[in-house]
């Protein structure tokens, strides 16, 4: 299958999805930096963290790997790494366990790229459960390879709402647009409530039990 123009998953969704590849590359490239790693290693972390999840969703539905084809897409990522390494570390970092900028703006990046993943998926002919499960893969893959690669806990073994907004942006597109909702008033409404959704989490610190009630 030819690769599809970006702009025909509707207008609003390949900003979203630009805005969730520059918002998870920063994170990867806070991930090294704050280790002190070399500018080198910030940029890698960058663009593995930026693509991570859409280079699966691609490889799944049988998409040409998106970045690979948007000279664009790369070229964010290490635009982004570069703002990490030349800005002070107060600036994405605030207090141990203060909210910071960057907390709410990957809330933000993490419903737009479920809602693009979703979108994507069903653009190239996905039926409607594994296309809302692409969209999680797309938001939450690249953040669980920074955190392997970092050593650090993946998100998926932490209780707090955040797979679980991703889920909710992607599962609201599918439904909206299986309904017959037009995809850009879709987008906008799934990617509002997956960021509400982890915008609570954060705020009140709401996270899912553990098993057995933990």
């Amino acid at each position: 299958m030819l690769p599809l123009s970006p702009w025909q998953f509707g207008s609003i969704l390949p900003w979203l999805d630009l805005f969730g590849i520059a918002v998870f590359a920063i994170t990867g490239a806070l991930a090294a930096a704050g280790r002190g790693q070399t500018f080198v290693t910030a940029a890698f972390f960058a663009l593995v963290t930026g693509v991570g999840g859409g280079s699966v969703r691609d490889l799944l539905i049988g998409a040409p790997v998106f970045w690979v084809h948007d000279p664009l897409v790369s070229a964010i990522c290490l635009a982004v790494a570069v703002l990490v390494w030349l800005t002070p570390p107060s600036w994405w970092r605030g207090p141990h366990g203060q909210t910071t900028a960057l907390d709410w703006l990957d809330a933000v990046g993490l419903a737009a790229y479920a809602v693009f993943g979703a979108a994507k998926a069903l653009a190239f002919g996905v039926p409607p459960v594994p296309a809302a499960l692409m969209g999680v893969v797309t938001a939450c893959v690249g953040g669980i390879i920074r955190d392997v690669l970092a050593g650090e806990p993946s998100i998926l073994m932490r209780p707090e709402l955040y797979v679980t907004a991703a889920a909710l942006a992607a599962g609201l597109h599918v439904a909206l647009v299986t309904l017959g909702v037009p995809p850009t008033l879709a987008a906008g409404a799934a990617a509002v409530c997956g960021f509400a959704l982890r915008a609570a989490a954060i705020r009140w610190k709401l996270g899912l039990p553990g098993y057995g009630g933990r």
